[in-house]
């Protein structure tokens, strides 16, 4: 199955609330990443605010992006199809 990302909403903590093409929801915590490389930026929150849905995946304005199969898998999921 191919993963696609449908929308995406910035929650507080460092966490993302992403919708699936497939109907499934999750919740992705970012915050494990936020030493690594890039992804410090997101630590100024406008910033980590500024997600939206690029493609089939997520982007914020410093270009940074994830794999859509990383964050379905990597989500706890809140709503199943």
């Amino acid at each position: 199955m191919y993963i696609q990302v449908e929308s995406v909403e910035a929650l507080d903590g460092y966490k993302l609330r992403i919708r699936f093409k497939n109907r499934e929801e999750g919740v992705f915590d970012v915050s494990p990443y936020l030493n690594i490389g890039k992804f410090a930026e997101l630590k100024d929150i406008s910033m980590f605010n500024s997600v939206r849905v690029k493609f089939d995946s997520i982007e914020w304005a410093n270009q940074l992006d994830i794999d859509p199969e990383f964050l379905y898998e990597k989500s706890i999921k809140t709503k199943s199809a």
